[in-house]
Parts: C-alpha cells; structure tokens; sequence
C-alpha cells in the first residue's frame, strides 16, 4: 500500500521535486562525449598552426604602459639575443611565399635590431669611403690622406631618416587604403620599422666589402644586397596591397623597391665621392684627361 500510496502522490504533484537514492553499489553512467582528438585536430585547422594571432594579443597586453613613461619604450627593446639572429637570418635567407611579420616581427617587434643595425651601417659606409679613397691613392707622392668625418653624420641623417620616414609614410598609406579598401592587411608602424631595420643588416658585410679596388666587384655586391634586400621588403608587403586595385598594388611595391634602389646606389657613389666617375663607371673617354692633385700644405706664391 505504501508503493501505491508513493505513486498517488508523484501522479497529483507533478511538479513536485523527487530527490533519487542511488544504490552505492551501481556504477555511474556517463554519457559519450566527443572525442578529444577531433577537437584538436580541428582548432588547428581553424588557427591554421599559426601562433602569430596569439602572440599578438600578447603583445598588446605587454605595452600597456603609457607613453610618456620608459617602461613604455623599454619594452620595444625587450627582446633576446636569439630572436634577434633568427630576425637577422630571415632578413638574409627570404622564403617565397612567407612573409617576414608573421613569421618573426609579430609576435614580438623591436626596436633594438634596427637602431643597432643602422648605427652598424652608418660607420661601416663612412669608414669604408675613408679606406677605400686611402688605398686608391696609396703610393702617391702628392696625395696627403686627411679623414672625412662628415661622412659619419651625413650617412646618419640619410640611413636614419630612410628607416624611419619611408615606414612612416608607409604605414599612412596603408592605413589609409584600409579604410578604402576592406580585407587588406595591416602591419603596425612598429612592424614595419622593424622589417626595414632588419632588411638593412646585409648591406652592413656589402660596405665593408667595398674597400675592395674594383668596380665591378662593388656593383655586384649592390646587385646582391639590393636583390636579397628588396626581395624582403617586396615579399612582405605585397599581402598587405594585393587586395587593393591592380594599379594601385604595383605602383606601391614598384616605389618601395625604387626607395631602396636609391638609398644603394646612392650610398656606393656618395660614400666614394671622392674618388673619380670613371672609377665607377667605364668611361674611356675620361682616360686622357690630367689629373692635378695639390698638395695640402702647398702654398701659393704671392705674384
């Protein structure tokens, strides 16, 4: 009676909670979950192997300090002897079809390579100039070596404004073709700093070569660096204007690399400026000309 009175009641109040008593000695059902290896398998698929997204939210948090303080611009030097050769070795050995930011700048740009990179550059072209114009003329009775120090400043202000200013008008046109054109990809101003900072390190064993006395060694050595160099830049920033028009896209990569032809061949010419065209370029007709070379501590004769 008391199971027929129990079911009474559950039948009147079917709202009413019932608390079950399992019996201890019963095992537990679970119910089959998903398995756990498809799950994986497809987060990977969907993040594409790819750390760069996490890494930058990452590096975002990172930077949260305001930028008037030198914790703010501390942390754009934080960065480890490692990450910097492996940055130095993408620069030297670029991967068609990779691109530079995403593979080693995203997850953690700096600016210590570049400014060093630079500062590296700045003295190897200067001094470079000053041996090489010294070995041309060594062995001339009349030629009196006097070092050219304004060449430190004036590659200086040259490299120095290259790696800053072209990234920034970069950045400002990128960023302005993305609120344009929908679907481009945006690279930081840091980003960007850091890609060309780091594109300039071959140029740095390319200037010390340049003491070498031959001319068509030297232009050579341009050619290389040049192509090593523009194939970075070209491979980098193409991602970020292919989805833009045609024309557009093509004038923006057809500039960067005119950019860096300039500063090459500008800093082989200026660097020797004193050494004659002819030795640059091959002009027979400049072989009959007189050379005069005074000597510093002549004097004129008063008449």
């Amino acid at each position: 009676m008391a199971a027929v009175d129990d079911l009474q009641f559950e039948a009147a109040n079917p709202d009413a909670t019932t608390v079950s008593i399992e019996d201890p000695g019963e095992t537990p059902k679970h119910q089959p979950g998903p398995p756990r290896g498809s799950g994986r398998e497809e987060d990977d698929e969907l993040l594409g192997n790819d750390d760069s997204d996490k890494t930058e939210l990452l590096a975002g948090q990172k930077k949260s300090s305001p930028f008037w303080t030198f914790e703010y611009y501390q942390t754009f030097f934080d960065v480890d002897t490692y990450q910097v050769f492996d940055r130095i070795k993408g620069s030297l050995l670029p991967i068609p079809g990779k691109n530079f930011v995403r593979l080693y700048v995203r997850s953690n740009p700096d600016l210590y390579g570049p400014f060093w990179i630079c500062a590296t550059l700045v003295f190897a072209i200067a001094i470079s100039g000053n041996l090489s114009n010294f070995l041309i003329h060594l062995g001339q009775k009349t030629y009196h070596y006097v070092p050219e120090f304004r060449k430190v400043s004036i590659a200086a202000t040259v490299i120095y404004a290259y790696a800053w200013l072209v990234p920034l008008a970069l950045w400002g046109f990128l960023m302005w073709r993305n609120s344009k054109v929908m679907n481009i990809v945006s690279y930081s101003f840091l980003e960007i700093v850091c890609v060309y900072g780091y594109s300039l390190f071959i140029y740095i064993p390319t200037a010390i070569l340049w003491i070498i006395p031959q001319k068509a060694v030297r232009w050579i050595l341009v050619m290389i660096a040049l192509g090593v160099s523009g194939s970075v830049l070209a491979m980098t920033f193409w991602p970020a204007v292919r989805e833009d028009n045609r024309r557009v896209a093509l004038a923006t990569i057809v500039t960067i690399v005119l950019l860096h032809i300039l500063l090459s061949v500008g800093c082989l010419v200026w660097s020797h400026s004193c050494v004659p065209l002819a030795y640059f370029f091959d002009a027979p007709e400049m072989d009959h000309l007189p050379t005069t070379t005074v000597a510093p501590n002549q004097t004129a004769k008063s008449s």
